[in-house]
């Protein structure tokens, strides 16, 4: 979202690199493609002897030896898997048309909100089919906008991607990050705006971080982790991060410590410099627990002392998340759940930090408080109402001004800027409109259109509405459903069922070329809105973690059987689709009720639940799955972790499982091991394949070109299993 043994091949090498082959059995259940089609032969993942015990319960782990990605033996594997996968896909007719298609639709100009920096705004823009969307800054808003930096530069192939940017108050500074191959690894530079080239400054090993520039622009605050072992980069454990103050043009090594908690190997850090300049903020979290600790410290108009000692603590009982949102003089301004499970805003005077003296500001209300701008010397609040946007501003003393009016069911986002600029902007996007952006003005109350992006669709032909279904145990779920116009309820549509169902993450409406191309194949597009989520606030989220987190595939699976009960579609006609979290809902989901799908698109899952924390950020994940050393939660957790639960003999749907070699978020042997074992078990005809990309991670990132691919892949797999 650890501990790292090292692992042992359980074969010999000779042996694996050999890859014998094997069929896939004859079975019980098979859709309209596979009956006619002849059996898969699969590469032989040979099984080994590794036994763990957990709680006095031996688990086998006979693919133990897929966790070393780079040995000759995996990489044959990788091989021979993606022979088989692309041998298939290659096959599909639909397959070339639905990648050209998927062109058009991908090749229209989209662009980031605009951010203003001194006088000058920074944005970044896509062509269309670009790989990677070029930065620009432009002087004023009637101003020729200037490249800045174009990342298609960086590579030929289009895998080394901007990995975050922040510009200095006064917009001379930009520093960048680089990512490399989807790698969470980022390396930051820093360029002048004016000159258009880089200074020799160079920060390296960091990850899930942004600097934090001083007001003055002399330099900035950053979260690092201390060099890996040579060749240890992917399965490093990332723990003991360290907070840094960076001076312009001096080497990395000459950084100034600022604050480190040996004691806490797991906290992790981000800064924050407040607006006008005086306080360093700094935030600790523990793993993707939404409860954090805060920070903070006066900063004197030079350069960083380095003295630890000068960092107070203000919140630290970890008894709630605390969002910091800026400041007014002394007065911090936070967005919490503390005693508001759908969050509120308070407000912390450091000078009397006694919590006798905190002042609510924007009481808890039925909808969810996602995020909060202090900017415009206001508190723009945006809400989840369902698990769509609805933005009030509040000034503030509390004092509710306005409800900015949207333009319908979909997510509005951006609002960023000082708390003295009297402009944001703010982009609102849907099911079937890519992100328009708009400019809000303080002064007149008034939002005005800046960029509308251009389609190659009739989006005028779809329809979104939002449906609630009941939950296995009574709990009411929302769900999205997008489709045509005139769309029969026959029992026969195609559809695409779409969840994450984990930590703390909204599922809100969002626009994908690849989802027109599902809608004008005919199909169904809905998305659950799961517990585990935070749709709903905290309490939506805890229902859904450790030891309750068979609630989320239990809505998943509802909202399968809702769409089948109300004649939507068929078991026969119906996919489900996950990523990482999500690629683990997915996963459970066909083991608890393979006969219920029809096809499964699990992408960069977490598949192996008792050894998730054994790799990269993987020990993080445990404040939302639990802990196998605890043994009610080791339960849990065996009882639905997708690798452990695959039976021998069964029919499970066809499945194409999708990650990339070198995903050091979710570590791609959680996708190696389960497709293994979900082929080497399979009971009947259908397909079970894997699809592993090259010079990718989990994601973030990843060029257009290779975007398209995927996507073609996805849906020319489905318009075979589901007979479209």
């Amino acid at each position: 979202m650890k501990l790292s043994p090292t692992v042992r091949l359980v074969c010999a090498l000779a042996l694996l690199a050999s890859l014998a082959c094997r069929s896939s059995g004859d079975g019980a259940r098979s859709t309209p493609a596979t009956r006619a089609a002849a059996p898969l032969v699969y590469p032989d993942a040979l099984r080994g002897d590794v036994v763990d015990e957990y709680h006095g319960e031996k688990v086998a782990d006979p693919y133990r030896w897929l966790e070393e990605l780079d040995s000759p033996a995996t990489r044959a594997w990788i091989d021979a898997e993606n022979a088989v996968t692309f041998g298939y896909l290659g096959e599909i007719d639909a397959r070339a048309k639905l990648a050209k298609r998927l062109g058009e639709l991908w090749n229209y100009e989209r662009y980031t909100s605009p951010a203003k920096n001194g006088s000058r705004y920074f944005f970044a823009k896509n062509d269309g089919l670009q790989n990677q969307s070029v930065v620009y800054y432009v002087d004023g808003l009637a101003g020729t906008p200037k490249v800045l930096l174009d990342p298609n530069t960086l590579s030929k192939d289009g895998t080394v991607a901007l990995g975050g940017s922040t510009v200095s108050a006064d917009g001379r500074w930009y520093a960048y990050g680089i990512a490399d191959g989807g790698s969470d690894w980022t390396t930051w530079r820093v360029r002048d705006v004016e000159k258009g080239h880089d200074l020799a400054d160079t920060i390296r090993w960091t990850k899930f971080n942004t600097p934090a520039w001083r007001k003055d622009g002399t330099g900035f605050y950053y979260a690092r982790y201390s060099e890996p072992e040579q060749g240890a980069e992917l399965k490093a454990k990332n723990q003991n991060q360290r907070v840094y103050y960076h001076e312009l043009f001096t080497n990395q090594e000459e950084d100034v410590l600022v604050y480190e908690r040996p004691d806490q190997p797991e906290w992790g850090f981000s800064a924050a410099v407040t607006d006008d300049g005086a306080y360093l903020v700094l935030n600790a979290s523990q793993g993707t627990d939404p409860k954090n600790r805060v920070f903070y410290k006066p900063l004197e108009p030079t350069t960083e002392s380095g003295d630890v000692a000068k960092i107070i603590p203000l919140l630290v009982d970890f008894d709630a998340s605390y969002d910091f949102l800026g400041n007014q003089g002394s007065t911090f301004f936070f967005l919490t759940n503390l005693a508001a499970s759908r969050q509120r805003v308070i407000a912390i005077d450091v000078a009397k930090p006694e919590r006798a003296n905190w002042r609510e500001i924007v009481p808890e209300r039925a909808e969810t408080l996602q995020s909060v701008s202090l900017v415009g010397g206001r508190l723009v609040c945006n809400y989840l109402a369902d698990a769509h946007s609805k933005v009030l501003i509040h000034a503030l003393d509390g004092a509710f001004e306005r409800e900015l009016p949207l333009p319908g069911l979909g997510t509005a986002s951006g609002f960023g800027g000082e708390i003295d600029e009297m402009e944001t902007f703010y982009s609102f996007a849907s099911f079937t409109a890519p992100p328009t952006i708009f400019r809000y003005d303080f002064t007149t109350g008034e939002s005005s259109l800046f960029r509308r992006s251009p389609t190659t669709f009739d989006a005028s032909a779809y329809t979104t509405e939002q449906v609630f279904y009941t939950s296995k145990d009574g709990t009411r779920v929302p769900m999205f459903l997008t489709y045509k116009r005139g769309l029969a309820r026959n029992g026969r549509n195609p559809t695409l069922l779409y969840g994450y169902g984990g930590f703390n993450v909204p599922l809100t409406p969002s626009f994908a070329a690849s989802r027109i191309a599902w809608l004008e194949l005919g199909g169904v597009y809905a998305l659950a809105n799961l517990r585990g989520g935070s749709e709903y606030g905290e309490a939506w989220h805890a229902a859904g973690t450790k030891t309750q987190k068979q609630n989320v595939f239990d809505d998943f699976i509802a909202a399968a059987e809702h769409l089948i009960a109300e004649k939507w579609t068929s078991s026969e006609k119906l996919a489900i689709q996950g990523g990482s979290n999500g690629g683990l809902l997915v996963g459970a989901c066909i083991l608890q009720r393979p006969e219920l799908f029809g096809a499964a698109l699990p992408a960069v899952g977490v598949m192996d639940m008792l050894r998730f924390r054994e790799f990269t950020i993987g020990w993080a994940w445990e404040s939302d799955y639990g802990s196998v050393k605890n043994p009610d939660e080791y339960r849990a957790i065996r009882a639905y972790s997708p690798l452990h639960n695959v039976k021998s003999g069964a029919c499970y749907p066809p499945t194409l499982i999708t990650t990339a070699d070198h995903d050091d978020r979710v570590f791609p042997a959680h996708s190696f091991k389960f497709a293994a074992a979900l082929q080497a078990a399979q009971g009947c005809a259908n397909p079970i394949l894997i699809r592993i990309d090259v010079r990718s991670g989990h994601g973030a990132g990843k060029p257009t070109s290779k975007q398209i691919e995927q996507a073609a892949d996805e849906l020319s797999f489905l318009v075979r299993e589901l007979g479209i």
